[in-house]
């Protein structure tokens, strides 16, 4: 009898639990804070910045919507520093000269 898998239960059951970065990453974060991160380390802070702490491409639902609304604040910083790391600064020099 072949059995369905066991549904893979959620890394963060509320909004309002954080993630707790793995060694890696908060080697890398601090490293990236005081200015000593090497390429790999800046990549792999930034990301676990965006994706995990901020949640940014999660889902945002929540049946509570305090919850929703944690959610989504986390999400937009987020999507604010991966915004500016992707900006046109050519584009960014241009308002700043105006």
């Amino acid at each position: 009898m072949n059995e369905a898998p066991a549904p893979q239960k959620s890394r963060h059951r509320k909004a309002t639990e954080l993630p707790a970065p793995d060694v890696a990453a908060a080697a890398a974060i601090q490293a990236l804070a005081i200015g000593a991160a090497d390429p790999e380390q800046q990549t792999r802070a930034l990301r676990w910045i965006i994706e995990e702490a901020a949640g940014t491409y999660r889902l945002h639902f929540f049946p509570d919507e305090r919850d929703t609304s944690f959610a989504l604040g986390r999400a937009f910083v987020g999507q604010i520093v991966a915004g500016a790391a992707r900006i046109n600064l050519s584009t960014l020099r241009r308002y700043e000269d105006a």
